[in-house]
């Protein structure tokens, strides 16, 4: 086979009802990649932007609505049985529709409004701000670090914003229930929440490890009406049993994803709905200080909160995007979710992006303090930022995410979501390369109190406890 192509792999979903199982295999491909792409990754992975370099912007129109087949050069695209293709066909066709539909979008900006609680502040973290100062000896003015504080939505993070959207077109697409699946909860919170407004039936799927980390999401989701059904495994393996489920009621039933992976139009969809937090980080920008930020920071999990606030800057070169995958017990110990920093080109839930898998394909565990993060993909928009420059991505470990949750709770009175933690502790090396009275925006998509057992469990000072 010629050098010039590459072969796709990952693993298959589950298997659906014996009706469908014959046509599962076109859900992902199961074929191994050659290895000399595997070595062009291991180039990449070396020529990493450094922390002080503005990556080259590429056409916007890339990033804007791909090629208008969910399509980001290589990335994305719709890799699902016939079966699903005329319902997805449909939801692509209703999301074109409630983007200009005037009482669409007026519904939902009164209920972000009113009921999210939108729009979220840009908050100066003036105590994180001198900490750098003090520590960082070459520091004179130093930058200046703002929250984007998506911890103060309802239901405690930016989930809510694509929940109750969704939850909308669920609605107007005559479905009477919803399944999604939760990694930390948050989204499960959301959606359960969703769809009590909207006198909605709602099933959560939840890894049978995460709904003990996350009791206190899970009691949540319960007392919003929500069935919250435990799987073997994590987040990627609830992911599969949502979609399972899905398919075996596809007239009834909406599958409300809360990330931006999955076959199109969902990526799409979800960063869409979440682009509201970028958009209203230029205008607080430019309300605070006359300006746009210089350099932007989210963790990457999937990275739908990272999309959100990247979006609407994606075409201006002269702010850097900084999204923190979790490094976990570090790259070296197999115990990550650091994807996009080692990870190889497959398909996986539906569409073509950057993928932990094995020499085989298979999709390996991801592992992460931050459960969220624990996903073994990212979308097609994030690879494509990746592989074309347009953002720079690096990791933070457990312990380092734990510390920086510690951090900003003691400086700003702020608990973070561990997830939102791995941002923030990024700026330990980040903050000494940039100039004096830069302007530095982290999304804090969550608050933390989910995670407090979890930081006692790992060492928080027991004074604390």
């Amino acid at each position: 086979m010629s050098s010039g192509k590459i072969q796709v792999r990952g693993q298959p979903l589950p298997r659906v009802p014996a009706r469908n199982h014959h046509m599962t295999h076109l859900l992902v491909c199961d074929v191994s990649t050659k290895r000399y792409h595997r070595e062009i990754n291991a180039i990449s992975r070396n020529r990493s932007p450094s922390l002080d370099s503005v990556p080259t912007r590429t056409d916007k129109r890339q990033f804007l609505r791909g090629d208008g087949n969910g399509k980001f050069g290589r990335f994305g695209g719709k890799f699902v049985p016939e079966t699903l293709m005329s319902r997805l066909i449909e939801l692509e066709d209703e999301f074109n529709f409630v983007m200009s539909d005037h009482e669409f979008q007026e519904e939902l900006t009164t209920s972000l409004r009113d009921y999210v609680g939108r729009e979220t502040p840009l908050y100066f973290a003036e105590r994180l701000t001198e900490h750098y100062k003090n520590i960082v000896p070459t520091i004179e003015g130093g930058p200046e670090i703002y929250l984007k504080r998506e911890d103060l939505s309802h239901c405690g993070s930016h989930k809510i914003n694509n929940a109750l959207a969704q939850a909308m077109i669920s609605r107007r697409l005559g479905c009477s229930r919803v399944v999604a699946a939760t990694g930390a909860g948050q989204h499960g919170v959301a959606t359960a929440a969703a769809c009590a407004k909207l006198s909605l039936e709602c099933t959560v799927f939840m890894g049978a490890t995460d709904i003990e980390k996350q009791s206190f999401n899970v009691r949540s989701m319960k007392l919003l009406g929500a069935q919250v059904k435990s799987v073997e495994g994590t987040f990627k393996d609830a992911s599969s049993e949502a979609i399972r489920n899905w398919v075996e009621n596809l007239y009834t039933t909406y599958y409300l994803s809360g990330t931006v992976v999955g076959p199109h139009p969902y990526p799409i969809i979800v960063r869409e709905f979440q682009s509201v937090i970028g958009k209203e980080t230029r205008r607080q920008a430019n309300q605070l200080w006359g300006g746009k930020p210089d350099v932007l920071v989210a963790c990457v999990g999937s990275a739908s909160n990272a999309l959100g606030l990247f979006h609407e800057f994606v075409g201006d070169k002269d702010v850097r995007l900084v999204g923190i995958e979790a490094a976990g017990l570090g790259l070296d110990s197999g115990k990550h979710s650091a994807t996009l920093a080692v990870g190889d080109v497959g398909v996986y839930h539906g569409s073509m992006s950057y993928l932990l898998q094995d020499d085989q394909g298979q999709i390996l565990k991801p592992h992460s303090v931050g459960v969220g993060l624990e996903y073994p993909g990212v979308g097609p928009e994030i690879s494509f930022m990746k592989e074309t420059g347009r953002a720079e991505f690096y990791t933070a470990t457990d312990e380092e995410a734990i510390q920086a949750c510690m951090r900003l709770s003691r400086l700003e009175g702020i608990i973070p979501a561990l997830e939102a933690s791995h941002a923030l502790a990024f700026l330990d090396k980040l903050v000494p390369t940039l100039r004096d009275g830069a302007k530095v925006v982290v999304n804090c998509s969550g608050r933390g109190d989910k995670d407090l057992d979890t930081l006692i469990q790992r060492g928080m000072p027991s004074s604390l406890c």
